[in-house]
């Protein structure tokens, strides 16, 4: 039991690593929340800082995920995997030592997504990458994305994952409430 805590407790700080605000110090001597959009992921550091920063923070923050699930399969097995992914990615959006002003989840959810089932994970990325594409919204397609892992997870691995894909969509939604809001009016920002 003890072990499981802390996994789970490691999962959490492993979360609060937000790449953005440490490569944003680095690079620019900025908080990259005061930033673009304010938010501290991938896509704001994209537009403030540039294509190779991006790139950067998408591997820091997905590695993060990787790394998360890995603990807790190794301390609890597929159970502790799962509930380890969860966790991390709350670390990341509710970062207690950055005031809980966290990033959206998207890139530590992409490597918890393709830790725990690979193929499934391919399959959501490449669909939000054709979205993307097609429309030059990342919120949309990252929404769309992430959306159809509960669907997948169900078909590949039953109810369990099921209602993880679940959690985890429903998180990312929740984190862009704003987006879905700015999508509806019209105003939201396209990718260039």
């Amino acid at each position: 039991m003890l072990l499981k805590t802390v996994a789970v407790i490691i999962s959490y700080l492993l979360g609060n690593i937000s790449t953005s605000i440490i490569l944003s110090k680095f690079w620019a001597n900025i908080d990259i929340r005061n930033y673009g959009s304010g938010n501290a992921g991938t896509t704001n550091v994209y537009r403030t800082l540039g294509a190779k920063a991006a790139v950067l923070t998408l591997i820091g923050d997905a590695l993060k995920g990787v790394f998360a699930v890995w603990i807790g399969s190794k301390f609890g097995g597929e159970s502790l995997a799962l509930i380890c992914g969860i966790i991390v990615i709350i670390g990341h959006n509710w970062p207690a030592l950055f005031g809980f002003k966290g990033g959206k989840g998207i890139a530590t959810t992409i490597g918890v997504a393709l830790t725990i089932n690979p193929l499934v994970a391919l399959i959501c990325i490449l669909i939000a990458v054709l979205i993307l594409i097609k429309t030059k919204y990342v919120s949309l397609a990252s929404m769309i994305g992430i959306s159809l892992l509960p669907l997948l997870l169900l078909f590949d691995n039953g109810s369990m994952h099921f209602l993880f894909g679940l959690v985890l969509a429903g998180m990312a939604i929740y984190r862009h409430r704003s987006n879905i809001e700015r999508l509806l009016r019209g105003t939201e920002s396209k990718i260039r």
